[in-house]
């Protein structure tokens, strides 16, 4: 927490130093109040004159006003302080996000990262604030207490220092002890977020198959988990306050003692016992609330590592290059793969090999094979969401790893298995990869896409509401609208990875009729299961256990590929039984 503050210390400088400043002056303000407060009562005791007494008053009454100001203007800086340092730290957790590959995701959880930009940050923040204002002026507390105590009697000044040094010891035994307890908090409340965030996006599933107790039991054992540590964490904090209230009591009853048979010798004054007690309480006051936040440190620290580890994380993808490298925007090859091999990180076998092919601008190239044969793996490669093992990627015979990350996918467009819609309106979403687009060039993707008609029936056309994830439309109004924001970015290339399977055979054919027109001057790739989407390619890659055994058009193929002959067989049949 403490690398973090001053990480942003440099942006906000006057903001840190106006804190410290307005602190000092509420701490000093504040013990000058008791001085100013015994010494009245030690000259009206003594009888002096009345101006004497209404000077000390006032200056008193500046003191507390000085005081009061100080504190006000010291809470809304702190405050103004932790917020901006929460929000860059929000800002640069985000970015860093943006950064990651898909992969490197795994290593974090989708659960833990919302978890940790939110939730963590959140404590970040309270315990910034709450150290600021309570535990930074500690030391400055301790110090003048016991100094202005030791000017009144030597005596007291020890039996403060004394007290103060017994309960500093304690906490700093506790707050070790429970450094622990926060940790596995942390980890627990990931837990909590994983399987609820799992329930809730699965509900449909669960409800299928009646298993709302199973999921409730799996809920119950990670609340349990974080309800007992969260016990343990809060017996410790009521320890320590117990203690301190103890030690309080014993410090009064000591200074009442020892004042009394001051006051019986002649060496001690009424009011001195006053300031003694109220600089015994102050510095008590700000060590147990020293103490309160110290106990949540740990977590807070905690967090702050959680953080640090996704900051200093490398992407597995990152960029060699910072500025965009000079492509052949008319070349005929868009994209282009060399004797392509790749394999995930934590396998042992190659997910694909040997892939030779070139992706030419004004034809289709599909890719065709069964499960698990790396159809999508292959779309992952073009967008580099992962790099090659061997081999290499070409868009328009530069090396994807030799320019930036944005021009690349600058250059394509992607319509993913999974149509994904953000929530806002159906024009934001098409918008998504061309800012200036008109509401014509809207109009006519969507005529392209198939999706025109659905969406002017709407209430409100382009402006119809889209719920996030797009839970509002059918699956294949889902894929049509994707489908269409693609049409709007105008790329160099298009992938559409299986993103025809959820339309009728009608709407798909003449989607891809509409298609051809459309993206002449681009190249485009399809992956697909069914061979009635591909079968008017140019180019067809059939894949077989991540290699291809066949690579040519529909006619090429059935005579030449016993591969792609068995999967058109296989639906044909299908298609016949139906």
């Amino acid at each position: 927490m403490i690398a973090s503050f001053f990480y942003h210390y440099g942006a906000n400088r006057k903001l840190c130093l106006l804190t410290v400043f307005l602190l000092l002056v509420d701490v000093v303000g504040a013990l000058i109040i008791p001085t100013f407060a015994a010494e009245l009562m030690n000259e009206a005791e003594r009888g002096v004159s009345f101006d004497t007494l209404v000077i000390t008053a006032i200056l008193m009454g500046v003191a507390a006003l000085i005081a009061g100001a100080a504190s006000i203007g010291s809470v809304f800086a702190a405050s103004d302080l932790t917020a901006k340092v929460g929000a860059d730290m929000r800002d640069a957790l985000y970015k860093k996000t943006l950064e990651l590959a898909v992969s490197d995701f795994r290593t974090f959880g989708t659960a833990s990262v919302t978890t940790r930009t939110v939730s963590d940050i959140t404590n970040i923040q309270t315990a910034l604030v709450n150290t600021i204002m309570l535990v930074l002026p500690v030391p400055l507390v301790f110090v003048l207490s016991i100094i202005m105590a030791f000017i009144l009697d030597w005596a007291m000044g020890l039996i403060l220092l004394g007290i103060l040094i017994i309960i500093s010891v304690i906490a700093v035994f506790i707050i070790k002890s429970s450094s622990p307890l926060f940790r596995k908090l942390q980890k627990l409340l990931d837990k909590m977020s994983s399987v609820l965030l799992e329930n809730i996006t699965g509900v449909r599933v669960v409800r299928a198959f009646n298993n709302e107790d199973r999921e409730e039991g799996r809920m119950d054992g990670a609340f349990s988990g974080y309800a007992t540590t969260s016990i343990q964490a809060n017996r410790r904090f009521a320890l320590l306050d117990g203690i301190s209230f103890f030690a309080i009591n014993i410090l009064i009853i000591l200074v009442y003692s020892l004042s009394g048979l001051r006051i019986s010798a002649g060496v001690f004054e009424i009011g001195d016992i006053t300031a003694i007690i109220e600089y015994a309480m102050f510095a008590l006051f700000y060590l147990m609330m020293a103490q309160m936040v110290i106990l949540t440190l740990p977590r807070a620290l905690e967090c702050c590592e959680r953080i640090r580890v996704v900051l200093d994380f490398s992407p597995t993808i990152a960029d060699n290059v910072s500025e965009p490298v000079k492509l052949n925007q008319k070349a005929g090859d868009v994209l282009k793969f060399e004797r392509v091999a790749f394999r995930f990180a934590d396998a042992d076998e190659y997910t694909l090999r040997k892939l030779n092919f070139a992706c030419r601008r004004g034809q289709t190239t599909a890719i065709i094979g069964g499960t698990g044969s790396g159809k999508s793996t292959v779309a992952s490669l073009m967008l580099r969401f992962n790099d090659v093992t061997e081999g290499r990627v070409l868009l328009n015979g530069v090396d994807i790893r030799r320019m930036p990350q944005y021009q690349l996918r600058d250059n394509i467009a992607y319509v993913q298995q999974r149509a994904w819609l953000f929530s806002g309106t159906i024009a934001e979403n098409l918008r998504y990869g061309n800012e200036n687009a008109t509401d014509e060039e809207l109009w006519h993707a969507l005529e392209v896409a198939q999706a025109a008609d659905f969406v002017k029936k709407l209430p409100d056309g382009l402006n119809s509401f889209v719920a996030q994830g797009g839970t509002n439309f059918s699956g294949g109004q889902k894929q049509r609208l994707s489908i269409a924001r693609a049409l709007v970015k105008k790329p160099q290339l298009y992938i559409f990875d299986d993103s025809f399977s959820a339309l009728d055979f009608k709407t798909d054919a003449a989607l891809r009729h509409a298609l051809a027109a459309e993206t002449k001057d681009a190249a485009v790739v399809i992956i697909a299961q069914r061979v009635s989407t591909i079968r008017h390619a140019e180019q067809i890659i059939v894949l077989n256990e991540g290699e291809p055994v066949g690579i040519g058009t529909h006619e090429e193929l059935m005579e030449n590929c016993s591969v792609y002959r068995e999967i058109y067989k296989s639906q044909t049949k299908e298609e016949d039984e139906q």
